[in-house]
C-alpha cells in the first residue's frame, strides 16, 4: 500500500475543528457498542458508503489511541484528483476512483505533545501500510493543528485514502480493504477476544 505524511501547520493551513456544529461524538462510551453503533449509522457518510462504518467504529473504540471528529466520502474522483502511479495501480486499474478523509485526534491520555512524536507516529503508521500488499491505493496523512475544546489546542491528523479500480465497484472494494487496513494498523484486532 502507498502512504506517505506531511506538515500542514501555520498560515492559512486548514485546522481540524472538533467543535464544528454538526459534530457527531463517536468515542466509545459507558453506554458500550450498542450506542457506538447507532451513532456511526447516523453519518451521511456511512449511508453512502457503509464499508466506512468499520473503520469509524474500531477507530473510536475503547482500545483505540484517536478519536475521529469528522470525515467525508467522495462517490467519484475524476482523473485529475489522483495520479494512478501514486496508487501502484496497473493498467486498466485506474479507469474509475472513489475517496474519503478521517479527521484523528489523539486520546487525552496519549496526546503527542510534539512536532517530534506526531511526526514519529506517521512514519510509523507509514511503514506499517507499506507492508500491506495492497495496489491501487493510497494513504496521506497530514498533519495539523486542531482545536479539540474551546481554547484548548493539539495536533491533529487528516488522513486522506484514495482507490481506485476498473470498475467503480472495484475501487469501493479496494477503498474498503484500505480502511480495513488503516484501522488495523492504528488498533489491530486481538486474537484473545
Amino acid at each position: 500500500m502507498e502512504a506517505d505524511w506531511e506538515f500542514e501547520i501555520g498560515g492559512d493551513a486548514p485546522v481540524i475543528d472538533a467543535c464544528w456544529a454538526g459534530f457527531v461524538d463517536l468515542r466509545w462510551n459507558a453506554d458500550g457498542e450498542r450506542d457506538l453503533h447507532a451513532r456511526i449509522r447516523s453519518l451521511a457518510e456511512v449511508d453512502q458508503f457503509p464499508q466506512l462504518a468499520g473503520a469509524l467504529e474500531r477507530l473510536n473504540s475503547q482500545h483505540s489511541p484517536v478519536w475521529t471528529s469528522k470525515c467525508d466520502f467522495w462517490p467519484v474522483l475524476v482523473a485529475g484528483d489522483f495520479d494512478p502511479d501514486e496508487l501502484d495501480a496497473a493498467v486498466g486499474s485506474s479507469e474509475h476512483a472513489v475517496g474519503c478523509y478521517i479527521d484523528l485526534l489523539p486520546k487525552g491520555d496519549q496526546q503527542w505533545g510534539s512536532a517530534d512524536k506526531v511526526a514519529a507516529s506517521c512514519k510509523d503508521l507509514c511503514a506499517r501500510l507499506h507492508a500491506v500488499p495492497l495496489r491501487c491505493c493510497r494513504v496521506d496523512l497530514i498533519i495539523r493543528r486542531a482545536s479539540i475544546a474551546a481554547d484548548v489546542w493539539d495536533t491533529g491528523i487528516t488522513a486522506y485514502f484514495t482507490a481506485c479500480g476498473g470498475t467503480l465497484a472495484e475501487a469501493g472494494l479496494t477503498l474498503e480493504a484500505t480502511l480495513d487496513a488503516f484501522a488495523g494498523a492504528i488498533v489491530p484486532r486481538s486474537t484473545l477476544q
